[in-house]
């Protein structure tokens, strides 16, 4: 697992797995997952991550 962040956006990156991804799925307004064709979790995109996702990242 890896996890990146980007402070211009506060967005954070969370790749769970290296595959090709099949479709994107809104969980809610900030967070998106990426699936393979079994539906697997890819990764996930949290958005406003310090503010609203409850992430220790520093800004």
């Amino acid at each position: 697992m890896k996890v990146k962040y980007f402070p211009d956006t506060d967005t954070a990156y969370i790749e769970f797995k290296d595959g090709e991804v099949f479709e994107t799925k809104e969980i809610s307004e900030n967070v998106y997952i990426d699936v393979d064709q079994q539906c697997n979790i890819v990764n996930m995109t949290i958005g406003r991550a310090i503010r609203f996702g409850g992430l220790g990242f520093s800004s």
